[in-house]
């Protein structure tokens, strides 16, 4: 090695961001540093794990930087707690890393951070690891801090003689506090127990100018503020320095800066990408796991053959249907034993089968596996793919690069009961994998903001200017660039102009730690052999995570598996238990298909709760489409995006005979025939290929995916491929371009068939249980959102719509949650805000034990302290839960502090087993509640609408009624439905308002809105929603200006713009600027003298009328006519008009 090499200095203590909150650098942000430095040796030394050794290793080593592999871990030494670097020098040093790093979280305790005992370390053969003294912030540095220096020196000493010339006292300048002092012990240390010296820098960040930011970080993630004096601080010298600073830093010890140099040479491993690995499931009795697929399938495919198409089993093996199904299954065995994925098809369905044998609901199928053949007759998949015309090779072929997997859907109340299995199946070798939450750009302001100590209000006023829309995230910088208010914010108001400066630096860094709760990896040995694990005390999971993410520990080897909750199979579970109370031999399994009424509901577009069709968008589209069999559902769940959307007009046009299909080419008929001449799925993609071109399933899946990805260089290459094969077929050069052309863009949104079909047969059950058992399906939906209050109202509204009686909140007649019983229909307690499920299970408990509460003081005396709190009160009585008990609210409300110290001070009583003299009476009840006023009636529903999310008891617009016809609103149902209206006034109370971003930046809003007859969204641009921003108050009441445009294709599709919006308040309670009376008689002249009477701000126009002729006057001076003195006129039945 040239002499050159050895005078780098290497920066072994690199902290990225999986430091959490004190690593503030991205590990493609390093590669890209290093790669610009030409930096030769790097070394991660993440703290408490090894989360980014797999990630730093693969992308350091590709720009031509050897990765070292380090961590700290927590050791614990009587009774302190600190940590200490460890680096890998080969693979045997670093798995025993691995152990060391697992135990620190596997035995551990919620109380402590994770650490080992100190012990640990001698007792370990430590050959193939280096060990360094650590920071001042260390163990070793916590003990100086606490004048332990013989106990320091005593175990310098041990692991000196335990590491062999592989422990290190490190010696770093980065002006922190005391370390000068622990500097100068270290160097003592080292000239009397002849201890190598290290010279080391702690790199936090890549460079100075993050130095304030990094210091907002430390304190995001110790809970601090910066104004703080007692913290955690650190100088700004943790950057990554160049040779040059640190060997000046250093010139003084050049035997620190030597041993530094030359470490790199000690080390000779980095973690490498690993072919995936899965358990041994052979056994001598069944044989290995090719053997054992081939029994269980062809046995699997018996059993359908019987349940399905009605067969005896000695009829099977001659039946002509059977063998072709035979076929199908011996060619996918051949590919899945070929391409040796026989074990992971077996364990799936082992675990598939053990949960429908316990019943947990398992979805029928997800993704390209349901084209499997071989999955369905292993009860991995409930869609015969036959039936469906869905493909294997969609899902496994030779030539696919990336491995499938099963994507499974499990009831979500009973995932933890399969994970368990997997717990006492392969015991230490499965695991969780982590994941990490993001400094996002809501998030990151928010955060910062507090640590800069900002007050809430101000932050969150700030935070809310940021978009949050999942489905299209926006960085803060593109969320500042399309937000003319923050701007305006930056520019006037340094303190936002730092909030903001800082957020951007530290914006998508890692800020916490969480599991990947669908996430499963299995290995074929223990786990900490292969990978680090981690595991959260105190979040009470079955299964430890991996500390590697998703990308790292699929590199490492591990096989992922997926065991998705999906909360719809849950309420078809729940719906099906609460059906079978009146029909027990209900069972959604066996329920047909092709049941017209379920699709008149379908195209009827009441699909409120119906998996995958009941947003706004699909229930149009479900009106126009007019369903009639489970292929159109199909369709519709895969043409239900961007991009594919535009076909559903040429699909219902077709389906209904307005227009003729086009095949395409004859040979194509019966591909295109099902969607009517609308190619839809990838695997319509695949079979075009296969029946023009002739290409083999694996060729005709590259073709889709060349497609899907637009990779033009690719595509030009299956193009040619795709018209020489059909040439070869006997179809012209120009025909076979043509076709592809055309066949081109509907690949490029084509949708996996196998996953819209196995979704469509979910939706269907839902309709299904709709359609017959609708109080059953909206009880089990509504329990299941219980704690989703916008949900919860479109349920109610509903119910509403379908007439059914509700009993709204009542502690003497609801539940804990929602029930239907004797036709009527009870609003669950639990679903009230604040309202705990444990708590009020347990009032109803002593409620159905003892009968109902006969009085508030009843109430008191009988239910447990515990299960009352003043914010649960506070929801029951907003709610109108007491109203049969006492109806006034606020009375109730404002009695809530003597209600809870009397239900103590009774059950004190009850346990010492005293008598209160002084205890109240029936008759005495006004002793402990308020004797006062309730709300009036606009605040009566504003409480309950906090409570319960929408209005139960009566509706806020109908304190405005009585100005409806002044300005001529009507429903917004009316004005929807009736195309002879282009513009019109309609009253709406708004339940919630989301703004969100265009692709261009421009913001809009979705307003929910409630009338006196029905829920309904509009949408509003940036214009009017800056306009009238103030009075977007989610509870109230507007009345908006709408226009109406209808297309004028088939579909006549509607248009509805709000052209204006104004607060019904704010009119009803304001003054009236003119009025016109239109009077008969003398009488009511002096009628209305009364009211004329005093000046204001209202113009009056009189028209007298006799017999003969009308006389038209204007006052000169304004009068002062509000509401109040319009209500009176009219009720002496004298006509006026508001203009």
């Amino acid at each position: 090695m040239s002499e050159s090499n050895f005078k780098n200095f290497n920066h072994l203590k690199t902290h990225t961001q999986y430091s959490i909150c004190e690593g503030a650098i991205k590990i493609d942000d390093l590669k890209d540093r290093t790669k610009e430095l030409r930096i030769k040796a790097l070394g991660i030394c993440d703290t408490s794990n090894l989360c980014g050794a797999v990630e730093f290793s693969d992308k350091l080593s590709k720009v031509g930087t050897q990765p070292i592999i380090g961590t700290q871990i927590n050791f614990k030494f009587e009774d302190t707690i600190g940590l200490l670097p460890l680096f890998a020098l080969d693979e045997n040093g670093y798995k025993k890393i691995i152990e060391l790093s697992s135990k620190s979280y596997l035995e551990n305790d919620e109380l402590s951070d994770p650490h080992v005992d100190i012990k640990n370390l001698f007792e370990l053969d430590s050959s193939g690891i280096s060990i360094f003294s650590g920071t001042v912030f260390g163990l070793f540095g916590k003990l100086f801090d606490k004048g332990k220096f013989q106990e320091i020196s005593k175990l310098y000493s041990t692991l000196n003689k335990s590491f062999n010339e592989r422990f290190y006292l490190e010696i770093q300048r980065h002006n922190d506090h005391n370390e000068k002092a622990f500097e100068k012990f270290n160097l003592n240390q080292s000239c009397n127990l002849k201890i190598p010296l290290i010279a080391t820098n702690e790199v936090f960040y890549l460079t100075k100018d993050m130095h304030e930011a990094h210091d907002a970080l430390i304190c995001i993630g110790n809970k601090t503020y910066i104004n703080e004096k007692n913290r955690i601080k650190y100088s700004s010298e943790h950057y990554l320095k160049n040779d040059t600073e640190m060997t000046e830093l250093f010139a003084d010890i050049p035997e620190a800066l030597q041993n530094n140099y030359n470490f790199p040479l000690r080390c000779s491993f980095r973690p490498l990408f690993s072919k995936p690995i899965l358990p041994n499931i052979s056994s001598t009795e069944d044989g290995n796991a090719s053997d054992i697929i081939k029994k269980d399938s062809l046995n699997g495919l018996k059993d359908k053959f019987i349940k399905f198409f009605n067969l005896k089993s000695n009829e099977i093996e001659n039946n002509k249907q059977f063998l072709i199904y035979k076929d199908r299954l011996d060619h996918e065995l051949e590919i899945i034993i070929k391409m040796d994925y026989s074990s992971y098809f077996l364990i799936v369905s082992d675990y598939i089968k053990w949960a429908k044998n316990n019943d947990i609901p398992v979805g029928p199928g997800r993704g390209s596996g349901a084209g499997s053949l071989v999955a369905w007759c292993l009860s991995i998949t409930d869609v015969d793919p036959i039936k469906y015309n869905l493909i294997f090779e969609r899902f496994l072929n030779p030539d696919r690069i990336s491995m499938p997997d099963f994507d499974i859907d499990f009831c979500e109340e009973k995932r933890d009961l399969v994970f368990k299995y997997l717990t006492q199946k392969y015991k230490n070798s499965v695991a969780h994998i982590i994941t990490f939450g993001k400094l996002k750009a809501r998030m990151v302001i928010r955060d910062v903001g507090r640590v800069l100590g900002l007050a809430y209000g101000f932050v969150d006023s700030i935070s809310k200017m940021i978009p949050f829309d999942p489905s299209r995230p926006q960085t803060l910088s593109e969320c500042i660039g399309g937000e003319p208010r923050l701007q305006k914010m930056i520019n006037e108001d340094p303190r936002v102009k730092k909030l903001t400066d800082l957020s951007l630096k530290l914006e998508g860094l890692n800020r916490n730690v969480a599991t990947h709760a669908a996430g499963v990896v299995i290995a074929d040995k223990k786990l900490t052999e292969v990978v680090p694990l981690y595991k959260d005390a105190s979040a009470n999971l079955l299964l430890p995570s991996t500390q590697f993410d998703m990308y790292s520990a699929e590199n490492a080897g591990l096989v992922k598996f997926d065991f998705l909750g999906l909360k719809t199979l849950t309420v078809i579970n729940n719906t099906q238990k609460l059906v079978r109370k009146k029909n027990k031999d209900f069972d959604i399994e066996k329920i047909s298909f092709e049941d017209q009424k379920v699709f008149e509901l379908m195209s009827s577009g009441k699909t409120v709760g119906l998996f995958q069709i009941e947003s706004a968008g699909m229930r149009d589209a479900l009106t126009h489409m007019k369903p009639n069999h489970i292929e159109d559902i199909i369709a519709l769940v895969a043409l239900y995006r961007p991009g594919p959307m535009s076909n559903i007009p040429i699909y219902n046009d077709c389906k209904h005979g307005r227009k003729t299909p086009d095949y395409l080419h004859p040979l194509l008929e019966d591909i295109l025939k099902p969607t009517y001449g609308v190619i839809i799925y990838q695997e319509q993609v695949m079979q075009i290929a296969q029946k023009l071109s002739g290409f083999t399933a694996g060729q005709a899946d590259l073709l889709r995916r060349a497609m899907g990805k637009k990779k033009r260089a690719e595509l030009e290459k299956q193009k040619q491929n795709f018209i020489a094969g059909a040439v070869n077929n006997g179809i012209s050069k120009d025909v076979a371009a043509s076709i592809f052309l055309k066949i081109e863009p509907f690949a490029e949104y084509g949708f996996n068939k196998s996953h819209a079909a196995a979704y469509a047969i979910i939706s269907y059950q839902t309709a299904f249980l709709k359609t017959y058992y609708p109080k059953e399906f909206i009880a089990a939906s509504m329990t299941m959102d219980i704690s989703n209050q916008n949900k919860l109202g479109e349920f109610y509204e509903e119910l509403k719509r379908l007439d059914i009686e509700i009993i709204r909140p009542d502690i003497n007649e609801c539940y804990a949650d929602f029930k239907t019983e004797n036709d009527k229909f009870y609003y669950a307690l639990g679903g009230i805000k604040a309202v705990g499920l444990e708590a009020i299970s347990n009032i109803v408990k002593e409620r159905e034990i003892n009968g109902k509460f006969l009085s508030i003081n009843d109430f008191i005396k009988r239910v447990n302290p515990k299960d009352i709190n003043k914010l649960q009160l506070e929801g029951l009585v907003k709610s109108g839960a007491f109203d049969k008990l006492n109806n006034n609210r606020q009375s109730i409300f404002n009695s809530i502090p003597s209600m809870i110290t009397k239900s103590k001070n009774d059950f004190d009583n009850k346990i010492a087993n005293q008598i209160d003299l002084f205890e109240e009476t029936e008759e005495n009840e006004t002793n402990i509640i308020s004797n006062i006023k309730d709300w009036e009636f606009e605040e009566r529903l504003s409480k309950e609408f906090e409570a319960v999310g929408f209005f139960i008891s009566d509706h806020p617009l109908n304190q405005f009624k009585e100005i409806f016809e002044d300005y001529k609103i009507i429903e917004y149902q009316k004005f929807f439905s009736d195309d002879e209206i282009k513009e019109n006034n309609i009253a709406a109370t708004l339940l919630k308002v989301i703004e969100r971003k265009t692709a261009k930046g421009n913001s809009y809003a979705v307003l929910r809105l409630t009338d006196l007859s029905n829920v309904f969204e509009l949408f509003i641009f940036s214009d009017v929603l800056e306009l009238n921003r103030d009075i977007l108050k989610e509870g109230s009441s507007l009345i908006l200006t709408l226009t109406k445009t209808i297309s004028s294709d088939e579909e006549k599709t509607k248009r509805i713009n709000v052209r204006k919006i104004a607060s019904l308040k704010d009119l009803f309670s304001g003054s009236i600027k003119e009025i016109t009376l239109n009077l008969t008689s003398k009488e009511q002249l002096k009628e209305v003298q009364n009211f004329l009477e005093k000046k204001g701000e209202t113009l009056v126009n009189i028209n007298f009328s006799d017999d003969k002729e009308t006389h038209k006057f204007k006052l000169k001076s304004l009068r002062n006519i509000n509401r109040k003195s319009i209500n009176i006129l009219r009720n002496k039945e004298i006509s006026l008009n508001i203009d």
